[in-house]
């Protein structure tokens, strides 16, 4: 489980973020703040994972906070959401080492996409006892859009079976839920949803939310466009 504090002085997009992370699997909400100083006790209360942090907050700008958070929280990783779009606040931001930069606003399927990306990128690194360069590649994002080999999948993602899921989305003349990839591969609906949503993490598949004529909307999963 992966454990998110939001450091953001508009609580309406900190509302809006806390309700997209309670929809994603693996993460947890432990805390919101306003403000630099809330954000400081918020991490010394609370063991956080990931800090979604806005650069323009009321009384300190978010890329002066960093140095501090990586000098007293270094496990913390930082995850920069704002509306600043000064070429100085990224630099700043990449080279305090953030995990990613997105600028406002986000969409709710750009929100979720980065957010298992970083999920898929640190089970991949707590799961490898040694690194090699196609691991780093990917990592870095030089790889997104190829499939590591198969010794640097992370736990639980088969070569094989990854083949095959992918098969099945190039071939569907639609969208695909993960009932019907589970039901094209022989697995479960669990199983298809992994691999499925591993696919979306590596960019080589999207995933868009349909709303049927009953019951709650269902992901469906197609490839992505070259």
């Amino acid at each position: 489980m992966i454990h998110i504090a939001i450091a953001e002085d508009d609580f309406r997009v900190a509302q809006i973020h806390e309700r997209l992370i309670e929809q994603l699997d693996g993460f947890k909400m432990i805390g919101k703040a306003a403000n630099a100083k809330e954000t400081m006790a918020l991490l010394e209360k609370q063991n956080a994972d990931l800090l979604l942090l806005d650069i323009y907050m009321p009384d300190e700008l978010g890329t002066t906070l960093i140095p501090e958070i990586r000098s007293r929280f270094s496990e913390v990783d930082i995850m920069v959401i704002t509306a600043a779009t000064e070429t100085r606040h990224l630099q700043e931001a990449l080279r305090a080492g953030v995990a990613h930069y997105l600028i406002k606003p986000v969409t709710a399927d750009r929100f979720r996409q980065v957010l298992n990306q970083y999920k898929e990128k640190r089970k991949l690194l707590l799961s490898q006892p040694e690194v090699s360069q196609s691991m780093i590649d990917h990592i870095f994002g030089n790889g997104m859009k190829s499939s590591l080999s198969a010794e640097d999948l992370p736990t639980g993602i088969h070569s094989i079976t990854l083949r095959k899921i992918k098969e099945a989305l190039r071939t569907a003349s639609e969208g695909l839920t993960a009932e019907e990839l589970g039901e094209k591969m022989g697995a479960s609906r669990t199983t298809a949803r992994r691999y499925a949503e591993y696919l979306v993490s590596t960019e080589e598949a999207r995933a868009e939310l349909e709303y049927g004529i009953i019951g709650r909307p269902e992901r469906k999963y197609y490839v992505a466009a070259d």
